[in-house]
């Protein structure tokens, strides 16, 4: 499973890209306005950063909007990711962005049958959101499920499952078991995967142990 982290703060992007663990960063315009930035600079600086997809939304809603913001975003750096609404505009847009070779991301998704309407338009990625799904009493990570299936039953779909609105480790572990091919994640989430108080226990009964032979490896 690939991950990427759901954030426009470079402060935040540095520390998990050195970690080796991260492959690509989303981006949503109320991401970049904490910034306080010019979007294009924020998104240059993220993917001098990140050498994997750097989603990048539109904020145009019509198909000939979308298609004059994304010429612009791309031109940014090789590995912008244009990110379009899951609407019909937008997946016109899709189609046309990757007739021309650009990634995608269709972002927005809600249902099993638009997931399949965005496989139809060649996307790259398509972002469910489950966590906005469980607020309203739906079941997030079961669209995960019905999308991943679908998917399977088709060889000639090539669009990866990113699972978006991703509100706790257990939403990771979820996808994991279900088989999506990536996870966007808050930065706080993504290091919260590291924790497990046994790990904590057992470390700091390793490193007593070693203290009290008095010895040094370097």
């Amino acid at each position: 499973m690939k991950f990427f982290v759901d954030t426009a703060d470079t402060t935040e992007i540095r520390p998990l890209a050195a970690s080796g663990l991260l492959d690509g960063v989303t981006t949503n315009p109320s991401l970049v306005a904490k910034t306080g930035k010019k979007f294009l600079d924020v998104l240059a600086d993220i993917c001098a950063i990140v050498p994997g997809p750097v989603s990048a939304e539109v904020a145009a809603t019509d198909y000939d909007g979308m298609l004059a913001e994304a010429r612009v975003l791309r031109e940014v750096a090789k590995n912008v990711t244009i990110k379009v609404p899951l609407t019909p505009d937008g997946l016109r847009a899709c189609r046309h962005l990757r007739d021309e070779g650009t990634m995608v991301n269709v972002t927005l998704c809600f249902s099993a049958a638009q997931a399949i309407l965005a496989a139809k338009a060649g996307a790259s990625f398509v972002s469910p959101f489950v966590g906005r799904l469980d607020d309203i009493g739906e079941h997030g990570m079961g669209l995960i499920a019905d999308i991943v299936q679908i998917y399977r039953n088709y060889p000639a779909f090539e669009t990866e499952v990113l699972v978006a609105s991703v509100r706790s480790p257990m939403h990771v572990v979820q996808a994991g078991q279900i088989g999506a091919h990536v996870v966007t994640v808050p930065p706080a989430i993504l290091r919260s995967l590291f924790n497990h108080p046994l790990t904590e226990k057992g470390l700091a009964a390793f490193l007593a142990d070693w203290a009290k032979t008095g010895q040094k490896i370097a």
